[in-house]
C-alpha cells in the first residue's frame, strides 16, 4: 500500500497510508488529512489512488501545492516525490510493485484534448499521454470510448495508456487500463458518473463491454475491441 510521509522542517510529524481511493488534504476537520495551519487551505489538494497509481491534484487553493519545489496542478505522483504545502511535506512512498505487475507508467504526463465542443459548454474530453513510449502496456484486450452525443459523437478515443481522464474542470474521471481490466474511478467535482444508469460511487467500477458512461452531460460507450 502506497503511504505518504508527514514532516515539517525535517521532523516526521505521521505517517499516512493511502487507504482510500481519494483522500483530501486540508485545514478543514473534514479532510482525510488534516493540516490545521492557516497557511493551508481549508480544501487544499486531494490524492487519487487507482490500484498501484496515485495522483495529486491541487483543488484552486490559496497558496498553492508543490511537488519536487516546482507548482502543480495535477501530477502523476512517483515513489519519492515530496509534495509540499506551506511549510508542511508529504513525501510519497509508492506501493511496492505485486510479483508478475510492475508499474508500466513511465515518464511526465500530458494532456491531450479532443478538439471542439464535444463536452457541454465547450469543455473538451481529455487524455492522459505515456512520455518516452508508444508501446501500449500489457494488460486486457484492446478498447475505446465511443462519444454517442453532443458535437463530437461519433468519435472515438482509444483505451491505450495507463491511465485515461475523461471529463472537464470541476468533473474529472479516470479509466484505468491494468492487466486484469479497465476500471472507471470518480477523479474531481461533486457530480459522480453514471455507469449504466447508476450513479458510480467512490470505488473503482470494472467495466465490461458496451457499458454507457454519462457525465458532463455527454454520453458514451466502452467497448471491446476484436
Amino acid at each position: 500500500m502506497a503511504k505518504l510521509i508527514l514532516s515539517m522542517d525535517g521532523l516526521v510529524l505521521k505517517e499516512i497510508p493511502l487507504v482510500k481511493e481519494r483522500m483530501t488534504v486540508g485545514r478543514k476537520a473534514h479532510n482525510d488529512i488534516q493540516i490545521d495551519n492557516m497557511a493551508i487551505s481549508g480544501e487544499h489538494a486531494a490524492v487519487v489512488t487507482i490500484l498501484s497509481d496515485s495522483f495529486l491534484e491541487d483543488l484552486n487553493s490559496t497558496n498553492g501545492t508543490l511537488v519536487n519545489g516546482q507548482p502543480v496542478k495535477k501530477h502523476f505522483l512517483k515513489d519519492g516525490d515530496v509534495i509540499e504545502l506551506g511549510k508542511y511535506k508529504m513525501k510519497y512512498l509508492a506501493a511496492p510493485a505485486a510479483s508478475g505487475e510492475a508499474s508500466d507508467y513511465s515518464g511526465t504526463v500530458g494532456v491531450a484534448s479532443i478538439p471542439g465542443p464535444g463536452l457541454a459548454h465547450g469543455a473538451d474530453v481529455l487524455a492522459t499521454s505515456q512520455a518516452a513510449s508508444n508501446v501500449a502496456p500489457p494488460g486486457p484486450p484492446a478498447a475505446a470510448i465511443r462519444l454517442l452525443s453532443g458535437s463530437n459523437a461519433g468519435h472515438q478515443l482509444q483505451l491505450t495508456k495507463t491511465l485515461t481522464t475523461l471529463g472537464k474542470p470541476g468533473q474529472v474521471a479516470v479509466i484505468a487500463r491494468r492487466p486484469h481490466g479497465y476500471f472507471l474511478t470518480h477523479a474531481e467535482g461533486a457530480a459522480f458518473p453514471v455507469l449504466n444508469g447508476r450513479v458510480v460511487d467512490a470505488q473503482a467500477q470494472r467495466l465490461e463491454d458496451h457499458d454507457l458512461i454519462e457525465m458532463a452531460g455527454v454520453k458514451m460507450e466502452f467497448f471491446l475491441k476484436n
